[in-house]
Formats: C-alpha cells, sequence, structure tokens
C-alpha cells in the first residue's frame, strides 16, 4: 500500500449530494426525538407560546420546539453556555437532525436563544416542565408520596472585584483607599491595602455588598471552599423513582429552613399539575428547626429530617412545636426512617451531579433568578426526559452509547471469546477503582466519586435504539 499524503488545497465543490455525505447518526437523539413527537411536543409548546409571537409581522424566528431542544442538548451534552451549544448545533449533522434542520440550513445562533428566552414567560418554562411530569407519570415512574429536598450552591456570573457598597456605590478599591487614609496612611500601596484588609472582620458582608449587574447574588461560600457570588439551587425529588419534582433558584440568606417553604409549594403545585400530592418529607438537619416542624406539619407531610443534637430542650417559649419535634424524631429512629435516610444522600446527590456535574450547571452564564431558573427547568427535564429513555431503551445518555458502541464492535469481531471481552471490561472497571481508592482518602471518597467517577462497562446490549418497532410510545 503506498503512502497517502493530506492535501493541502482543495478545490470546493459547487453542488454536493446530500446521499454523498455520510452519517450513521445518533441513535439516542432519533429515539428522542421519536418520544417527542409521538406525544406531540412540538404541537404543544406551539400553541403554548403563540401568544409570545406576532402573527404577521416581525423577522423569522425561532420555533419553541427548536428552543427547547437545545436547551435539552445543553443538558445533554454537558454544555454551559449559549454560545457552546449553538456550535455544537451547528457542527454535528446528528443534532441538526433532532433539531429539524437539512445541511442547507443553519441552526439558529446564540443570540437568538437569549432574544428566545428573554421573550417567553418563567410560566412557559414551567408548564414545559409539567409536560415532562406527565410523560413521566405514564411511564409509572413518578409516585409524588415521598419527597426528598436538598440544596447547593450555584456560581453566579459576577466577578467578586465588582462588587459596590450598598449605601454609596463605592467600589472595593475605593473603600479600602479611603480606609487606609482615614488610619493615617497618606499614599497607600497595594501591600499596605492588603494587610489592612487582611485584618478587617465580616469584610465581605451582604448587608454592605452587592454586585451592581447581578444584585440577587449573596457572597458565599462553595463547596471548595473558595469565596464566591452565588446563588442557590433547591430541589424536591422523589424518593422512589429519583425523578425531579421542583426546582427553585433562591438567595442565599436564611439558610436552608427559610427556603424550603417555596421550595415545598412549587413542589405541591407541579404534583397538584399531574394529580398527585406528597405525603413525606425527607431532608438532612440543615432544614430541622421549630418552624419548619410546624410548617410540615401545618401541610400534612409527615417528616424524616435528621436532627442535629441540641441536648436537652425547653418547650416554655414554643409549645406547639414539641409535638411534631417528638413526633419526627420517633419516625427518623425507625426503621422506615433509617431506611430513608440512608436512601436521601443516594437519590439527591445523583440528581446534583447530573444537573451540576454532567451537565455543566455548577457555573451559570446568566443573570438573574429568573433567567437562571428558566434554563435549569429544562434541564430538570432533559433530566427526567433520561428516565423515561432509562426505561424503554436502557440508555438515559447520549455518552452511554460510546461505551457501549466500542463494546459491541469487539463482539462482533470473528474469533474473539464473549466471555473473555466480558471479564476484560470489568478488570479495567476495577483497575480504575483501584487507583481512585490510592489517590484519595477515605473521607474523600464520596466526593472523587462524583468528580473523578470511571467509566462504567454496560453489563448487556440494550435494544437497538435506531430500530423502526421502538416507537417510544
Amino acid at each position: 500500500m503506498a503512502l497517502g499524503q493530506r492535501r493541502r488545497r482543495r478545490q470546493d465543490d459547487l453542488f454536493v449530494a446530500t446521499s454523498a455525505i455520510r452519517s450513521s447518526g445518533n441513535p439516542f437523539y432519533e429515539a428522542l426525538n421519536r418520544v417527542l413527537e409521538c406525544k406531540g411536543f412540538d404541537d404543544f409548546v406551539e400553541e403554548l407560546c403563540g401568544e409570545f409571537y406576532a402573527e404577521t409581522q416581525g423577522r423569522p424566528s425561532v420555533a419553541p420546539g427548536v428552543y427547547f431542544r437545545m436547551l435539552m442538548v445543553g443538558y445533554l451534552e454537558g454544555i454551559d453556555s449559549d454560545r457552546g451549544i449553538a456550535w455544537r448545533c451547528a457542527d454535528s449533522i446528528s443534532l441538526r437532525g433532532f433539531l429539524g434542520y437539512g445541511l442547507g440550513e443553519n441552526p439558529p445562533d446564540h443570540s437568538s436563544l437569549s432574544r428566545t428566552r428573554r421573550r417567553l414567560s418563567l410560566e412557559v418554562h414551567e408548564e414545559v416542565f409539567t409536560w415532562v411530569l406527565w410523560l413521566v407519570r405514564d411511564h409509572g415512574l413518578l409516585s409524588g408520596k415521598t419527597l426528598g429536598v436538598d440544596s447547593t450552591t450555584l456560581e453566579a456570573n459576577a466577578a467578586m472585584r465588582s462588587i459596590v457598597r450598598r449605601e454609596d456605590g463605592r467600589g472595593y478599591r475605593e473603600y479600602l483607599d479611603d480606609l487606609a487614609k482615614e488610619s493615617g496612611v497618606r499614599a497607600p500601596t497595594r501591600t499596605e491595602i492588603a494587610k489592612l484588609d487582611r485584618k478587617r472582620p465580616g469584610k465581605g458582608s451582604n448587608d454592605e455588598w452587592v454586585h451592581p449587574g447581578d444584585p440577587e447574588a449573596r457572597v458565599t461560600k462553595m463547596k471548595d471552599g473558595r469565596t464566591r457570588l452565588a446563588h442557590k439551587l433547591e430541589q424536591a425529588v422523589d424518593m422512589e423513582s429519583g425523578v425531579l419534582t421542583a426546582l427553585t433558584v433562591q438567595s442565599m440568606e436564611g439558610g436552608d429552613v427559610a427556603s424550603l417553604p417555596r421550595t415545598l409549594e412549587e413542589a405541591a403545585k407541579q404534583l397538584g399539575e399531574v394529580e398527585l400530592a406528597a405525603e413525606e418529607m425527607v431532608a438532612d438537619k440543615g432544614y430541622h428547626s421549630n418552624g419548619t416542624m410546624k410548617d410540615l406539619e401545618k401541610r400534612g407531610l409527615r417528616s424524616y429530617v435528621s436532627e442535629p443534637r441540641r441536648g436537652r430542650r425547653s418547650w416554655k417559649r414554643d409549645r406547639a412545636a414539641q409535638a411534631p419535634t417528638y413526633a419526627n424524631r420517633r419516625r427518623i429512629k425507625g426503621k422506615r426512617g433509617r431506611s430513608l435516610l440512608r436512601k436521601r444522600g443516594e437519590t439527591l446527590e445523583r440528581n446534583f451531579a447530573h444537573l451540576l456535574v454532567t451537565g455543566a450547571g455548577r457555573r451559570v452564564h446568566l443573570r438573574g433568578q429568573v433567567n437562571i431558573r428558566k434554563r435549569l427547568l429544562i434541564h430538570g427535564g432533559a433530566r427526567n426526559l433520561g428516565l423515561v429513555m432509562r426505561k424503554l431503551f436502557r440508555v438515559g445518555t447520549p455518552r452511554a452509547l460510546q461505551g457501549l458502541a466500542a463494546m459491541q464492535t469487539a463482539l462482533a469481531q470473528p474469533g474473539k471469546n464473549p466471555i473473555q471481552l466480558l471479564m476484560e471490561q470489568l478488570w479495567r472497571l476495577m483497575r480504575a477503582l483501584a487507583r481512585t481508592m490510592s489517590d484519595i482518602g477515605a473521607n474523600d471518597y464520596q466526593t472523587a466519586m462524583v468528580s473523578r467517577s470511571p467509566r462504567r462497562s454496560p453489563a448487556a446490549c440494550p435494544p437497538p435504539l435506531n430500530s423502526t418497532s421502538a416507537t417510544g410510545c
């Protein structure tokens, strides 16, 4: 065989037949499109968004079905920005087909995504999320009886160096210069200013500082120990199936006790839309307080909330909280309570891992809690769609097909022993786990498994996603 050389220059063809451009396509997106089309997704969103578009005037717009599909691509492909989503959709032939664009058409630009997000209301995104909940319930994946609630931080699209004083609008550096001059330093240097700032207590108080571009963001300590401007993401999850039932974006003020009522109201609203109602709630000890116990009793929810060690308590000032607190303490010590509290971390943290780690949602590129929640609602809907896809086709994300395709190719090779190939894949998985455990300590095991989980080898091949018999209906 002769040595080939890559052509440095190439003359573009004037006409190219579409049959000459070969693409095997992505079977996951083809199957997901069949599921959405079978349930009439495009007709639903076009009717829902009709009031936000002009009937006869205006430039050609992005179809609502295309807009929501592009946000789903952001979750499924792990892309955190509108520019990245637009570039990925324009670059992939499979994603063009998922959006309904041919080879001679260009998918929407990132500016069209931003414009459409601003035009469509938050209620429209909530309705789309509810539509997915109906789909999940139709496939028997949602019971809604027991809810698990947890929260985490989202790094805001705002820099700490841009914060200003609430009272007079002075910047941080300008404020430190004035403090240094008041202390007797006429021409303070950068080193002197840093030394003065290091010894000052309470220098990042949210009562004194705010970001002018994102006033809803708050100075907080992130999970990795850094101090950043952030928002609070709180979710309510069905403990039996892991279905995301509610999602809120709030400020960091007041802790978990202050944000819980709004999340419970949103969960009750979404479950009511699909004709279900919650009966129990599971949460960690950050949600335990007298007010929480009384509120859950008023809502008719049985609480399974871990209780922190407070020592012997006196109920003279709040007699109404004594009975629900003792009832919660009795339930968490029972067999069902211990089982739910053990399952809580696994179920809730898995959802956070899908939304924020593999879904690339930890760092937001939008400002304003309304805009952030619009996008996260569609990401949460895509997460729930992944559960439906896993039930129908045993594959919940397009990336799960990467290792599967390699396995199917290897098993199809003549002269290869399938049992030996499976044992080799299992051995590689065990070696990856051993390397992970040797690099980290026992205390950091859970964190490391989220950030550096090895690629899993599928135990068996799922049914073909591109089969015409698998309609997903």
